[in-house]
This record gives C-alpha cells, structure tokens and sequence, in this order.
C-alpha cells in the first residue's frame, strides 16, 4: 500500500459557469441544459471514494491558493488582472469559452494552489503520490488567455514552481486529456528543461493545434512531444503509444518529477471526446507512469485533474487511477462493462499515427524504433 495523497476543496466545486448547452451558453434556440464543466462530475468523484470506503484509505490535504506572483510565472499581469476584474464584477468569458463566475478568481488561485501543494507534498516525502481533483482545469490556458474551460494553466505553474523550489533540472509532464494541452505546450515549447507529452484525439480541439510534427524549437526541440491518435483509439491503442513511445522517451530523459494532466474525457461516453477508453484502461496507463516514476524519480508522481465531462463514467475511470497510486482494491466493479466490448487489438490506422509519431521524434530520441 501506498501512502496516497488527495487534494481537493468544496470551493472547487462552486466555480460557476452559468447555464449553456453543451460548451456554449444558452439562449436563442439552444435550450438551458447541464454545461459540460460542471462541478457534478468531480462531485461525484468524491463521493464514490467516500462511498466504497477508498478515501479512508488516502491522505486528505487541504491546497493553499497560488500568489499572484506564482501565476504570473505563467500569466501576463493583464490576463491575470482581467480574470479578478471579471470575478469581482459581472463574470464574462476570459478569452475563449473560459468563463469566469463571480468569485472565479479566487477558486482559481486555489486550484492552482492545489497543484503546487501536490508537488510540495510528494517532494517532501510527505507521500508517495497524489491526485489532485482540482477545478477550474488549466491546461489549455495560455500565458495571455483563457481557452477551453481553463483559467490559470495549474499544470504548467506547478512545472515552473517544482524547476524553480527544488532545482530541478529534469521535469516531466504528460497530458492524456482527449484534447491537446496547447496551454502547457506553449509554456515549455522551446525550453529542454520541462520535456511535454501531450496524448490526444486529432484534430479535436482547440483547432489546428497538436500535430505530431510539432516538435519544440530553439533549445526545446525534440522536447515536445506530441502523439494525435485517431478518433476511436481504445485501450490497446493508447497503451501501445505509451510503450512505444513514452516509455523509451521517458527512460532516455530520466526525469527527476512526472506531472500527469489527468483527463478523463477519452473515456467512452464522454460527450466531447471520440475514444473508447474504459476504467481499466486508465488503470493501464497509471500502471506505466507509475513504473517510470519508480524507476526514475523514487516514485514522485503527481496527478492533477483537467477535463473529462460523462457525469457517469469518469467517476470510475478516476477511482481506478487512485487505486493504482495508493495500491488498494475497492469491490467497485466497471457497472459499464458489459457495453464495451471494443477491440483489443492495435488497428492499422492507430499503428500509422503511432509511427508516424516515431519517425518524427526519432531525431531526437534515437531510442525510438518502429515496433507497431
């Protein structure tokens, strides 16, 4: 058994939206229905650990809110003072469907602080590992706007703040949100200091971002690794880009501190994704990630939650991700298990785009070799 964190806070779950449909607001002849970022979908993740007796098992730890000058390590001080504005006034969007309620701003700094506890707690021994169930998301939120339900991009502050408080040179962060974490991209794109994995559906948004040949520049070359997978991807799919691409990265870079961006939205059913992960196929990836970690940084992994929007299945795609870190089996069975039956094979078009990946990454990480 591990010795598991798990940060979260009510606040996190009154950062408010307002009313839409789907991802854009309500009104003309879109009827008032559940926006997608709501705070029922990790609520629930909450209470299925409360109820199958699992957050017994984990280590409670309150987050602290970010300093303006921790998100300004990221952000510009105008975006930064735009979102106060908004949240001390009339809310509005930040940028790009990144809304901001009335009192957003501060639960944004507390989301972000959320993520800065996680790495100061796995650094100091405090645990072994951490998930942190943090909200608003941030990886899509680049230095001067908001995208995508994200304010403050939590992920790549952490990244900073972790380089920055422990000197350290080698700072690892994958993304397996179904979208592309341009956001945090952007953050690192052309710094060797922070090596990026970003493991996403094609061509899913934001728009025109996340091709595999988008590879760094400047000193960052070859140290942003992007993997698009086709629409439908599965299980055996996504493991297959982590073995034969992450892995042989991952080992080359030795990285001191893995950070995951953890979205749940290539689970199936998830309204703004197209792939068909399953539960254990998440536990899958936790399984891989958690090898490297223990082979290359004494295990300090950190978990922090971005997208994922099926109201029914990304509570149990969670709890399969915390079991795997803290080691302990809860009797909660997939209630979906029976409907999935998708392929558990690697198909041709999942092997085209997991090599094309490696063809372009292999000048940079002559490890790589076609294997698929």
């Amino acid at each position: 058994m591990m010795k598991t964190g798990y940060i979260f806070d009510e606040s996190y779950f009154w950062h408010d939206n307002g009313s839409g449909t789907l991802y854009l607001p309500s009104g003309g002849y879109l009827e008032t229905d559940v926006f997608v970022e709501h705070p029922s979908t990790k609520r629930r993740i909450n209470n299925l650990l409360n109820r199958c007796g699992l957050m017994k098992k984990l280590e409670q730890i309150e987050p602290r809110s970010a300093t303006r000058e921790e998100i300004e390590m990221f952000h510009t001080k105008e975006y930064v003072d735009k979102v106060k504005h908004l949240s001390d006034t009339t809310g509005g969007d930040a940028g790009d469907h990144a809304i901001v309620g009335i009192g957003s701003y501060e639960i944004a700094l507390l989301s972000t602080g959320g993520a800065l506890k996680a790495v100061d707690v796995v650094m100091n021994g405090e645990v072994d590992n951490v998930y942190a169930l943090t909200r608003p998301p941030g990886h899509h939120a680049e230095a001067a706007k908001g995208i995508g339900f994200c304010i403050f991009n939590n992920v790549a502050i952490a990244a900073k703040y972790a380089k920055q408080k422990y000197n350290l040179e080698r700072v690892m962060v994958l993304d397996w949100d179904v979208h592309h974490g341009n956001g945090t991209e952007s953050a690192f794109y052309d710094t060797d200091g922070v090596l990026f994995f970003s493991v996403h559906q094609h061509l899913s948004f934001p728009n025109n971002t996340g091709y595999a040949e988008n590879v760094g520049e400047a000193d960052g070359k070859g140290f942003n690794v992007n993997i698009p997978l086709p629409p439908g991807t599965g299980n055996a799919g996504y493991i297959e880009a982590f073995k034969s691409i992450v892995e042989p990265i991952v080992n080359d870079y030795k990285p001191e501190l893995i950070i995951i961006s953890a979205g749940q939205d290539p689970g199936m059913f998830d309204p703004l994704g197209r792939m068909n992960m399953t539960a254990e196929g998440f536990a899958d990836l936790t399984k891989i990630m958690m090898n490297l970690a223990n082979k290359h940084t004494d295990g300090k992994i950190v978990f922090c939650h971005e997208g994922g929007y099926s109201n029914a299945y990304v509570p149990f795609c969670t709890l399969r991700i915390i079991e795997e870190l803290c080691g302990v089996k809860s009797d909660v069975e997939d209630p979906f298990q029976d409907s999935q039956g998708y392929p558990d094979f690697v198909n041709e078009v999942e092997k085209k785009a997991i090599n094309e990946v490696i063809s372009i990454q292999s000048a940079y990480w002559p490890s790589l070799k076609v294997t698929v």
